[in-house]
Parts: structure tokens; sequence; C-alpha cells
């Protein structure tokens, strides 16, 4: 199947300009929202199994694996839950819950009447309260691309969008279940110079110890680690 180009749905374009113009200073909830929702495609994956066991696969160890790749100024969030089949993409991705982005604009709104137009919003549960929060991660983001394969079935697909108001989707090779999301990280947000690295293993060790501590699947990331050679005596 050929790429298809799709046009966002109107609020949600409304919602990507907010997230894009950080209506929140407080960049790094994206991935509290991020590991949240993986958590909850475990959860359904869960729920589902228990009365279909082939929808496992083979593989009932739950999780969730964080990777930092600094090279290409990425962070990929993934998960082995239910995933999402191409019609679950738009429909979840494309097009927000039909209740979940006037309420949550509605919202900002109301907020901003009540601070005045000059001041900040500082509510960071207002995204999570109304299940906008994939959307958060373009507060951080270039680009995003979505590699998923729903549980029991075969084609995999891929979703990308710079937030400019259009999205792609295509068919794609995806050897297990669950959800990818890989983040291409604006220049403000990686490197060593960056008040806020989200390439780096302990600056994501501590936001996951700090915002996502409830969740009751193993949140992994690789490490590298360096030892200093010993003698004999067990002596640096």
């Amino acid at each position: 199947m050929a790429k298809e180009t799709h046009e966002f749905q109107a609020e949600t374009k409304k919602l990507l300009d907010l997230m894009i113009n950080s209506i929140y200073t407080n960049h790094e909830i994206f991935l509290r929202e991020l590991i949240s929702n993986a958590s909850d495609a475990i959860d359904k994956l869960h729920f589902e199994s228990l009365t279909n066991r082939d929808l496992l696969e083979g593989d009932e160890d739950y999780e969730i694996f964080l990777i930092p790749d600094k090279d290409s100024h990425t962070l990929t969030i993934a998960d082995n839950g239910l995933g999402m089949n191409k019609a679950e993409v738009i429909e979840n991705i494309g097009t927000i819950a039909q209740s979940g982005t006037k309420a949550f604009l509605e919202q900002i709104q109301k907020a901003k009447e009540a601070q005045g137009e000059g001041s900040e919003l500082t509510d960071k549960e207002l995204i999570g309260q109304f299940g906008v929060g994939f959307y958060s991660a373009f507060m951080v983001a270039e680009k995003v691309t979505i590699i998923t394969r729903k549980a029991g079935e075969t084609q995999g697909w891929r979703w990308e969008s710079t937030a400019d108001g259009n999205y792609t989707i295509e068919e794609c090779e995806k050897e297990k279940r669950g959800t990818t999301i890989t983040i291409t990280l604006k220049k403000d947000f990686y490197g060593d110079e960056a008040e806020e690295n989200f390439t780096e293993n302990y600056k994501l060790q501590s936001l996951v110890k700090k915002y996502s501590d409830y969740v009751r699947y193993p949140i992994k990331m690789s490490f590298e680690v360096t030892e200093q050679p010993k003698d004999d005596k067990g002596e640096p």
C-alpha cells in the first residue's frame, strides 16, 4: 500500500498549535503521558488475553522500554501492549476523542481568562485529564513517528507527522506486537548545552522516578557502564 497523507481534524490542529507554542513551561511531562499511554496499552492486552491467550504471541513479559539516541537526537518509547491497526491509528491519533479536544480547549480558555492573558498555565494535570496526552510530545518534537502492530494481526503500520497540519500512514513490517513512538527532538531538547536534554539517561531515569513510579510494568533502559581495570588484589 502506498503512503497516504491525511489532514488532522480541525480541533486537533488547534491542539497541536497549543502544544507547539508551548502553553506549558513544564515540557518534561510529555514523558509521563507517553509512559502512561504505554501502560494503558499493556493493560488492554492483559485484559483481552484473559479470554484469548493467542494475543500474547508467546510473550507474557510486559515491559516499557526507553531508547535515547544522542546521535540521531531521538527518544523512543516502546511497549509490547495491544498495539493498533490502521483504523485505530487514524481514530486514536489523527482524530482525537470527540469529547477530549473540545473540553480541553475550553478549559484552556477558562484558565487563561481566570489567570489573565499574560499569565502562564501551571496545571500540569490538564493534559492527562482530557485524554490528549500523546500530543504533548509535540512540545519537544520536530517529528513524531509511530510504528505499531495490533496483537493477533500480522500487518504493521507507520504513522508520521511534523505537526504541519497533515500526517502520513503506510504499511510496514513489525515483528512484535505493540507500539513504538520515536520523537525527533527539537534542538532545545538534546545535547550537553540544552537546559533539558531528553537523550541523557540519568535525566530520563530521574523523570521516570518522579512521574511514573505508579506504573505497574517494568520501565527499562540500557545503560553503558565504564569500569576501571583492577589488578590481582582488586586495586585500580
